[in-house]
């Protein structure tokens, strides 16, 4: 029987290494998982091309794909809006293939209502101050944007709860690791696989009858 594909959410504090993992996942594990391409209404930066890093969109363009539910989820940073195209996830799921979204907590709620069969993922750091030394160690940002940023997480952390699973980010290759173990390990609950226990349900009618 052809495995169907899950939609994952991968969301995280600023800091706390969700698209390292990400990056690490589909370099360890080639073509078994799919990166979900973004709608976006900003302009292409330079080498950057359509259908590869965004879907590049007029404003009216992606009003209309609101306006068409067209969207898992969308969200506006900055006055540039971004969402993921229904469409292009529904076809790799079809394929088989394991869809990641990495995206905000906003969008990552908006899909699991739309989809409650997807599988949420947090990403955090193994404590506050962690996730504010690599903050700083990054060098790019000045500290009142640091103390923005550890005060959005702050905020953020209230909806911990609504994920299905937690991976605390310590030491990167543990985390890749268990973030495709719990993916794997989806495929095989009861409630994502009803179909095939109906189909063996159906199969042992046939030694019913001989009792």
């Amino acid at each position: 029987m052809k495995k169907r594909g899950l939609i994952i959410v991968l969301s995280g504090f600023s800091g706390a290494g969700k698209g390292t993992i990400m990056k690490h996942l589909l370099k360890t594990h080639p073509g078994e998982y799919a990166l979900s391409i973004s709608a976006t209404t900003r302009d292409p930066r330079e080498g950057e091309e359509d259908g590869r890093e965004y879907f590049f969109k007029t404003r009216e363009e992606f009003d209309e794909m609101i306006a068409k539910d067209q969207l898992l989820e969308y969200a506006t940073f900055n006055g540039n809006s971004y969402g993921t195209p229904r469409d292009y996830v529904e076809q790799l799921v079809e394929e088989g293939k394991d869809v990641i979204l990495e995206i905000e907590i906003q969008g990552a709620l908006q899909v699991k209502k739309l989809y409650p069969q997807a599988l949420l993922l947090f990403v955090m750091p193994p404590s506050a101050d962690v996730l504010k030394d690599r903050l700083v160690g990054r060098g790019t940002e000045s500290q009142e944007v640091i103390a923005q940023r550890l005060a959005i997480s702050c905020r953020e952390s209230r909806f911990m709860p609504e994920y299905d699973y937690l991976v605390v980010n310590d030491i990167l290759e543990e985390s890749v690791a268990q973030v495709h173990e719990i993916i794997q390990s989806e495929h095989y609950r009861v409630d994502r696989n009803q179909s095939v226990i109906k189909e063996i349900q159906k199969d042992l009618k046939k030694f019913e009858r001989s009792m």
